[in-house]
């Protein structure tokens, strides 16, 4: 009994993991969301990180994000796995990898003057427009 359980091998489970193609919409809504709920737990800097630069899709599954210094790199890259882990689940493709590209030049592009920041905050939020029209208030541009 005892040499025919040293032949007995158990099968391997070789599980496949999923890799259904996905858009860039639909990876930024997922990128965003993940940010959205680092904020929400209170990891600011993460989710301010995350928001600085929208990320690009680099042919199917390679995305790209520039962030302004090494030391927002290496932040970043602290938090790369749980943002794979979500963008992998939710976008259902394991294949996706992240690479980040350092754009010092990023850093004095990235002050804004208040029309700048008005223009982005409508881009995000069409409804601020209605806001500011219903209640009469005046931006100063």
């Amino acid at each position: 009994m005892e040499e025919s359980s040293k032949n007995f091998v158990k099968p391997v489970n070789h599980t496949v993991l999923p890799t259904e193609p996905f858009t860039e919409t639909e990876m930024l809504i997922q990128w965003n969301n993940y940010a959205k709920k680092l904020g929400n737990k209170g990891y600011r800097i993460m989710e301010s990180l995350l928001m600085i630069n929208d990320p690009k899709l680099v042919g199917t599954t390679q995305i790209t994000i520039e962030l302004p210094n090494e030391g927002s790199k290496l932040d970043f890259e602290s938090e790369k796995i749980g943002l794979l882990g979500h963008l992998r689940g939710h976008l259902h493709n394991h294949d996706i990898t992240i690479d980040v590209i350092v754009n010092e030049a990023m850093e004095n592009k990235r002050s804004l003057n208040d029309t700048d920041r008005y223009n982005r905050l409508l881009e995000i939020n069409p409804n601020i427009e209605i806001l500011r029209t219903t209640f009469g208030l005046e931006v100063h541009l």
